[in-house]
Formats: structure tokens, C-alpha cells, sequence
């Protein structure tokens, strides 16, 4: 009997020691929900003898449009693989809360999709991810504090609010050293016969150290009209597709016609810095963006050229914000954007001044509550050749040159 008990014990050992040991590792599940009513003046419900026409519309919407975030949810995770190396991923899914439809066009991980290595040189990614003009320089704006998508500037025309994300990229983020961090990300064009087509590069650097932080970045897409706002299962593969927005039609508003007429440029060029300084309970804060689309009159390997554009059209946004931290649960801030563009050769430009305001208060710590106004005046001529409308970022253009959007929202993080 007592030798029975001797082999068991020994073999129930021998398939301990048998057993394979797997690395610590972690995932977590997590999300956030943005619902929200919205009111929107002059909105665009199409052109009748050649004339805008709009009316007033109230809506409920999600974040991703109108709110502070875009809803969401995701898994990440990383995998200790000893000597200090790890593996990380994020797998990210965005949806709209008001009808549940996947957003990103459609994507099931459209917001973020990446896997990679980190140790103490950095990390090294792969898959859909983020530039480092909305990683350093975007989160410095009103827009993705307290402000939210409809405190863009001129329909998100330097991609502050991460609206674009970057397919097929390789991304390296250096560790943090005293407050310091670089980064640099390259996306293949995948275009057979041309290295170049289609390629984007972006690079980048943040530095937050007490109450000072500032970022700059820089980057260059080429053939955007497919592979920046082309980047959406939705978005069309051809260069007879217009990804950059619409020009509208009867009875369908346009979309983006700030730049909505620039799907032709063979190069989107955007570079960016910006700053913020806290005092106390206030933080001060500044941003610039130049973006370029060079090349106009690339119908061959980029877009439709409409309007018969050629040269560069240019746009120099500005931004001044405020936010005041009243209480541990109450933050109100303003908000003041100056964009101008340009315009293409020979044609004129416009201009487009947005004032924001907004308050946030603090349920708990997962759940708020906030509100957001935002008035838009345009002046000049827009990209698509006509008088220029106001458009808010997220929201249908005005018919008009002036618009006023109010949000009231609530937002959930889990």
C-alpha cells in the first residue's frame, strides 16, 4: 500500500515536471460609451438652383462625432519574455452607440490593431495605428481635453482629433528619459512596381516634465487621397474615388469642403507643434499645424482634380485654449482656432475662426456629464471653388458661412 502511494506520489510529480511553464502575462478588457444630444444650425440638405439650402437639426449622436471620445472597446495585453523583453498588443474596436453599426467605416478593429515588442530601448509595433501629429501634438488641443470632435480645426484638417489612422505601419516610440520621448512610424504603400506610392512617414517628440509640456511633429503621405483618408474599409480604392470628402449633390450635403476638392495632391505634408503650462488650477495652452497638399493635378495616381487645381494648397491653423480646473469634479475651458488656407494656385483661399466652450463634472470616477458649444464664421473660398460655409468638424457643413453646434453628453469608461 505504502509503495503504491510512493509511485503515485512520483508520477504525479514527474508530469509536474513535465508540465511546460508559461511566461506571466496580462489582458485586459476595457472601454468607454459617449451618447449625447446635439443641436447643429444651417445644416446642408442639398442645393437647389445652385443655391446651399439648410435647416436646423437635433440629433442624438455618439462621441465619435459630436461628443468628447468615440465609443469603444478593446483588449490589451502584453507577455513577459524574460531578459526585460515583452510582447504588447492592442486590439481596438470602435462603434456608434446611438444605432451599434462598427465605426472606422466599418472596420472590426478599426480604431487601433497592433502587436509588438517593448524593453527598456522602446517599443517596436506593427499593424493600424496612430501618427505622431495626433499622439504629440493633438492631445495639446482643446479638442481632445474637454472641447471634443466638434472643436476641430476646419473639419479636422491637421488630424488633431485622430480621425485618420495609418494602416500597414511600423512604429518605434524611444523610452521615456527625463520627460523626453521621440518617435518615428513608416507605412508601406504595398503598391506593386513603386516603393514610394502610397507610403507615409511620420515622426515625432513630447516632453512633459512638472507643470510644462510641449510636442512637435512632422508628417508626409504620399497619394492621400488613398492612403491617408483612404485608410476605412469604406473609403474607395480607385483614383475616381474622393475620400477626402464629397462635393454633395440635390439633396446630400457636402462633406469636408474645406479640403474636400484637394484629392488630387500627390503629397499631404502636415507639421505641427504645440505647448501647455499649468498655474495652479488654470493650464495655459497653444497650438500650430502647416498642412500642405502639394501636387494638386495628380489625377493619374491620386484622385479626381475637379476644379483643374495644380500647385499647393496650404493651410496655417492656429489655436489659443484654456482650461480651468473649479473643483476635483468641475473643469470648464475655452478656445479660440484661426485656420487659413491659402488656397491653390491662382485661386483664392479662406478663413476660418471657431470659438469653443465647455464644461465637464465628474459623477464618479468612470462616469461624467458634459456640455460644448461651438460657433464657426468662414469667409473667402473653399476648395470646392464656392463661397466659403462653415464646417464643424464631425458634423454636416453649414449652408452658410457661420454655424453654432451644442452638445450635452454623457460618457462612461469601464
Amino acid at each position: 500500500m505504502r509503495s503504491g502511494i510512493l509511485m503515485s506520489g512520483v508520477c504525479a510529480l514527474s508530469a509536474l515536471a513535465c508540465t511546460p511553464v508559461f511566461a506571466q502575462g496580462t489582458v485586459t478588457l476595457y472601454g468607454l460609451l459617449d451618447a449625447g444630444v446635439n443641436y447643429l444650425s444651417n445644416a446642408q440638405t442639398g442645393r437647389q438652383g445652385g443655391k446651399l439650402e439648410g435647416a436646423s437639426k437635433y440629433s442624438l449622436e455618439d462621441g465619435s462625432t459630436g461628443g468628447q471620445n468615440g465609443s469603444r472597446w478593446g483588449l490589451l495585453g502584453s507577455e513577459e519574455l524574460g531578459g526585460g523583453w515583452r510582447t504588447v498588443f492592442r486590439l481596438e474596436g470602435g462603434f456608434t452607440i446611438n444605432n451599434g453599426a462598427l465605426g472606422q467605416g466599418g472596420a472590426e478593429m478599426g480604431r487601433q490593431a497592433y502587436v509588438g515588442l517593448a524593453s527598456s530601448y522602446g517599443t517596436l509595433t506593427a499593424g493600424r495605428q496612430y501618427d505622431f501629429i495626433a499622439t504629440r501634438v493633438g492631445t495639446l488641443a482643446a479638442s481632445t481635453q474637454w472641447a471634443g470632435y466638434i472643436s476641430g480645426h476646419a473639419s479636422d484638417v491637421d488630424n488633431f482629433l485622430h480621425t485618420r489612422r495609418i494602416n500597414n505601419a511600423i512604429k518605434y516610440t524611444s523610452p521615456d528619459y527625463r520627460g523626453l520621448s521621440l518617435g518615428a512610424m513608416y507605412s508601406f504603400g504595398g503598391v506593386a512596381g513603386s516603393v514610394g506610392r502610397q507610403q507615409i512617414w511620420s515622426a515625432g517628440l513630447g516632453y512633459a516634465n512638472g507643470p510644462f509640456a510641449f510636442g512637435a511633429a512632422y508628417l508626409n503621405a504620399r497619394n492621400p487621397n488613398l492612403s491617408f483618408y483612404g485608410s476605412n474599409p469604406s473609403a474607395g480604392t480607385s483614383v475616381t474615388s474622393m475620400n477626402t470628402g464629397s462635393l454633395g449633390g440635390a439633396t446630400s450635403p457636402e462633406s469636408n469642403p474645406a479640403y474636400a476638392g484637394y484629392a488630387s495632391a500627390s503629397t499631404l505634408q502636415i507639421a505641427a507643434a504645440g505647448a501647455a503650462w499649468r498655474l495652479g488650477s488654470i493650464t495655459l495652452g497653444a497650438t500650430y499645424s502647416n498642412v500642405q497638399f502639394r501636387g494638386l493635378g495628380d489625377t493619374g495616381t491620386s484622385g479626381p482634380n475637379p476644379f483643374g487645381y495644380s500647385g499647393t494648397a496650404t493651410f496655417n491653423v492656429g489655436e489659443l485654449n484654456l482650461r480651468w480646473q473649479l473643483s476635483p469634479a468641475l473643469l470648464m475651458g475655452t478656445a479660440y482656432s484661426y485656420a487659413h488656407n491659402g488656397g491653390a494656385v491662382g485661386r483664392d483661399g479662406a478663413i476660418y475662426q471657431q470659438g469653443s466652450l465647455g464644461a465637464d463634472y465628474l459623477l464618479s470616477k468612470r462616469t461624467d456629464i458634459y456640455s460644448i458649444v461651438v460657433y464657426q464664421h468662414a469667409s473667402g473660398t473653399d476648395s470646392l471653388n464656392q463661397p466659403a460655409v462653415a464646417s464643424i468638424s464631425g458634423q454636416t457643413a453649414s449652408a452658410n458661412n457661420h454655424q453654432l453646434a451644442v452638445r450635452f453628453g454623457l460618457r462612461h469608461r469601464f
